[in-house]
């Protein structure tokens, strides 16, 4: 079980990393269509959409890596099962918060393709095509969270140190 979450979470971070590609071929192509008058439309609102499953795919994975930001400076005044505490109800409080993020994006995404809802751009593109990245990049952290929950609540979690902190000056 272990290797599937690490590869699902490994496969949202390529996902992630795929769509940050494609935002910066998005802006590429709008420059272009700008300087050339090549008359391609919606790079703008595709750049946009790319920009945000980019964001939401990476979440778990950035999650898992220790690379958000964790204000820790209660924790380390904290006694070690205070600080097991705070970590069990920060963590639940999170997976209830990406429930509900998961909830109605999922929800949103269904309701966009019911309605056949369109973008209002020129490009009318059908929404529930980008909004499908937002609600599996919730989905996916909400497991990420669920995981580190139980790992914790069996005292099996480590926590991954953010390299950024090496870098600091």
């Amino acid at each position: 079980m272990r290797a599937l979450l690490d590869r699902l979470y490994m496969a949202a971070g390529y996902a992630a990393a795929f769509f940050m590609v494609a935002t910066l071929l998005m802006v590429v192509a709008g420059i272009a269509d700008r300087a050339l008058a090549l008359g391609w439309r919606g790079t703008d609102m595709y750049a946009g959409y790319a920009m945000a499953a980019c964001g939401f795919l990476a979440l778990a994975h950035t999650f898992k890596r220790g690379e958000h930001i964790r204000v820790s400076l209660l924790l380390q005044a904290a006694s070690p099962r205070m600080q097991r505490a705070m970590e069990i109800w920060s963590l639940l409080a999170a997976s209830l918060l990406a429930a509900a993020l998961s909830f109605y994006s999922i929800k949103l995404t269904w309701q966009s393709w019911e309605f056949q809802d369109i973008s209002t751009g020129n490009d009318a593109t059908p929404l529930w095509i980008p909004q499908v990245a937002m609600a599996v990049g919730a989905v996916v952290l909400l497991i990420a969270l669920l995981d580190e929950l139980l790992l914790e609540l069996r005292g099996k979690r480590v926590l991954r140190a953010s390299a950024e902190q090496l870098r600091n000056e």
